[in-house]
């Protein structure tokens, strides 16, 4: 996320095709950084409040699968809010250019590191796991195919 924030700048100083949030409507940028903060947080307090690992990069040691919370409206609200985060700071340059990134990590981030999670819980957590990702989508709202 921080590579693509500064791909973002770059894109921004360098090739700032369109400027069309001008000055101060930029500032909305943070009502979309705030919120990705928060949903952020609040997953990584139900994750500690569940004592299981936060450390993405080893599904397979979840002790618990977690399902409430954010995680009602979202199997992967850190994403989502690393995503808002994105969205907010697309919105603060102002330029249409940053706005290329947004789609390539929501991509990246699926193909690279939810769907090999969604696999190893899957494992570990059987129908459970399978019950709760018919309930609730990849990033947000209904479930989808995703």
């Amino acid at each position: 996320m921080l590579a693509g924030a500064l791909v973002m700048w770059v894109l921004d100083r360098w090739i700032p095709l369109v400027h069309w949030i001008p000055p101060p409507w930029h500032r909305l940028g943070a009502v979309f950084g705030v919120a990705g903060l928060a949903i952020g947080a609040a997953a990584i307090v139900r994750f500690l409040r569940k004592k299981t690992t936060l450390d993405p990069t080893f599904p397979g040691k979840a002790s618990s699968l977690v399902t409430d919370g954010v995680f009602r409206i979202s199997r992967n609200p850190m994403y989502l809010g690393l995503a808002l985060l994105l969205i907010g700071w697309a919105v603060w340059l102002g330029s249409a250019t940053p706005w290329l990134v947004v789609p390539l990590f929501v991509v990246g981030v699926t193909a690279v590191q939810i769907v090999p999670e969604e696999r190893a819980l899957a494992e570990r957590f059987g129908e459970t796991y399978i019950a709760y990702r018919r309930r609730v989508a990849r990033w947000i709202g209904r479930p989808g195919r995703g």
